[in-house]
């Protein structure tokens, strides 16, 4: 069980320390404070909390000699310094691979891909619930629950599991057969749902409000939760060098991952772990589940929520809860939101596999396609160094390139029925 043994902080009802240096949350919308608790909604506007945080000097130095997971950036994030000593899959610090094929074959001079198919569910996602996890734990909730549409509920599965504690999860009953059976396998409860994303997150939200003693990891401990994608942007400063990139493209589901990894940026330059210099931030969706691209087309600021139909399963959020926010931030670093069709979002898993060697599931394909796009579109400069986030692994979603991949030929045993096809072949 899930049982945390401590003298109690009254402002927090936690142990002292179970949040690190994180001090409050604050409201996106209004800038209300609030305390850390299990909130995710202003008391004032009912909108969006994020944490707040009062660092101290951190240097390379301590953050380089921490563990190679997510944890070495425990005094970034609100866990406890004692992170590293409880059970989790321990997630991060994915390699950063020099894609110069990659880069040749799209026409752009110098690009990374963020690989976080090394995860140990083979997501981004084992970051943000390893944080959600450690949030849940300080605050005595007992069980891990998540709405997902795959690579989350695989994540709260296996963290759940590791750590010992229940956990729930719910997806829509159109999900991939891989994704749904790599939750299975973990022993969870899983639970399918007539719908899509949308309807799975609705009931989850009442389930979340009814309750008590449950952390759904993206609703009512969300804001700690959210603060694990900062990782992605920590681990990149790092691997390259403790500087940043010019420019980066992520893929938007609900956005979240895009508004952290500019967050995470920004704190490493007011903290001066990396140069003050500009960046620009790029969002990919895809066309069928599309509705932050098309509101950054026509230069409005709301997100007008639309019923996803697309291949790209792990991307289809139809009302992003974070849309809003990947709007300013793309619009304020010069960037651009992109989106590509379900043909293109295959046809580039295959240019990713075929130039890299990486096997990307279909957020990946999307986000490779729309690198592609702003470039031939003129959106993203070719000359500037650019990173691009693979977030999960082909092996997810194997049927997106099922009938588009396979044996060049059957033969017989035979060495003689090799050559004739080896010569046939040219």
């Amino acid at each position: 069980m899930m049982t945390a043994v401590f003298s109690a902080d009254p402002a927090t009802g936690c142990r002292p320390g179970a949040f690190g240096n994180a001090t409050h949350l604050i409201c996106r919308a209004c800038g209300a404070h609030s305390p850390l608790g299990p909130f995710y909604a202003c008391m004032e506007c009912f909108g969006p909390l994020e944490v707040g945080y009062a660092f101290p000097t951190i240097t390379h130095a301590e953050i380089e000699a921490g563990p190679k997971s997510i944890w070495r950036y425990a005094p970034l994030l609100p866990v406890p310094a004692d992170i590293s000593t409880f059970r989790s899959t321990d997630p991060g610090f994915t390699r950063l691979v020099d894609a110069r094929q990659l880069a040749d074959d799209i026409g752009l001079r110098q690009l990374w891909v963020k690989d976080d198919t090394g995860n140990p569910t083979h997501s981004f996602k084992d970051r943000v619930v390893a944080v959600a996890l450690s949030a849940a734990r300080e605050l005595g909730l007992q069980v891990l629950a998540c709405p997902s549409t795959g690579n989350l509920a695989n994540a709260v599965a296996a963290a759940a599991a590791r750590a010992g504690i229940k956990s729930v999860v719910l997806v829509p009953e159109n999900l991939e057969k891989q994704k749904i059976l790599a939750s299975a396998v973990y022993d969870t409860t899983l639970i399918a749902v007539h719908g899509s994303y949308d309807d799975v997150n609705k009931l989850a939200s009442e389930i979340a409000a009814e309750e008590e003693g449950w952390a759904f990891v993206n609703v009512n401990v969300r804001p700690y939760y959210a603060e694990g994608s900062k990782t992605l942007a920590f681990e990149i400063a790092e691997q390259l060098g403790w500087r940043l990139p010019d420019q980066v493209v992520i893929p938007v589901a609900s956005g979240s991952q895009l508004t952290k990894i500019d967050k995470g940026f920004a704190e490493l330059i007011k903290l001066g772990l990396v140069e003050e210099k500009p960046y620009k931030i790029y969002g990919a969706q895809a066309t069928g589940c599309s509705p932050v691209a098309h509101a950054y087309r026509e230069g409005w600021d709301i997100v007008q929520p639309v019923k996803p139909n697309t291949i790209a399963k792990s991307l289809a959020i139809g009302n992003p809860a974070d849309g809003p926010y990947v709007l300013d931030v793309v619009r304020r670093t010069g960037g651009a939101i992109a989106d590509i069709d379900d043909d293109t979002v295959v046809a580039n898993i295959q240019r990713l596999a075929r130039t890299e060697g990486i096997f990307a599931e279909t957020a990946g394909g999307v986000t490779v396609g729309v690198t592609a796009k702003l470039v031939a579109d003129g959106l993203l400069d070719p000359d500037q160094e650019t990173v691009l986030i693979n977030s999960g692994d082909g092996l997810k979603t194997l049927d997106a390139v099922a009938d588009r991949v396979g044996p060049k030929t059957t033969i017989p045993p035979r060495y003689e029925a090799f050559t004739e096809f080896w010569k046939a072949r040219g």
